[in-house]
C-alpha cells in the first residue's frame, strides 16, 4: 500500500462532512470554542476569507481576515478541528485571485468585494 493511500485512510473519519464549500472571497461567520480557565465557551467570528490552502485533506486550513475594534485582525483557521463548532456563508463574492492579501492594505470601502447572489 502507498503512503498516499495509507495516509487518506487515516484521515477520512477525522474529515468534517457539515462544513459547507467554503471559497476565497466568502464572507463567513465562524463557531469557536475559547476556554478561559476551566469553563469554555463559543465565540463567534466573521470575515473575509483571504486564503485556503490544502483543499480536501484534513489540515484545510482558511486565513479569515475580521475587523475588531476598528482593526483588521487575520486569523488562520482548521476547518476539521474540534474546536470549530459551526461555518455559515453570509455572502459570496466574485474574485479573480487565489489568494486576496491586497486588501490588507485597504480599508472601508474600498476593500469591498462584488456579491454574487446565489
Amino acid at each position: 500500500m502507498k503512503i498516499s493511500q495509507l495516509m487518506k485512510n487515516v484521515e477520512t473519519p477525522f474529515i468534517k462532512q457539515t462544513v459547507p464549500k467554503v471559497r476565497v472571497g466568502d464572507t463567513i461567520q465562524l463557531g469557536l470554542m475559547v476556554k478561559e480557565g476551566n469553563k469554555t465557551r463559543e465565540q463567534s467570528c466573521e470575515g473575509v476569507v483571504l486564503a485556503r490552502r490544502r483543499k480536501n485533506s484534513l489540515n484545510t486550513s482558511l486565513t479569515l481576515r475580521c475587523s475588531f475594534q476598528g482593526i483588521g485582525v487575520e486569523r488562520v483557521f482548521f476547518l476539521n478541528s474540534p474546536r470549530i463548532t459551526f461555518v455559515k456563508i453570509i455572502r459570496s463574492a466574485k474574485v479573480r485571485r487565489a489568494k486576496l492579501y491586497y486588501l490588507r492594505g485597504l480599508l472601508g470601502k474600498a476593500s469591498r468585494l462584488k456579491q454574487i447572489f446565489n
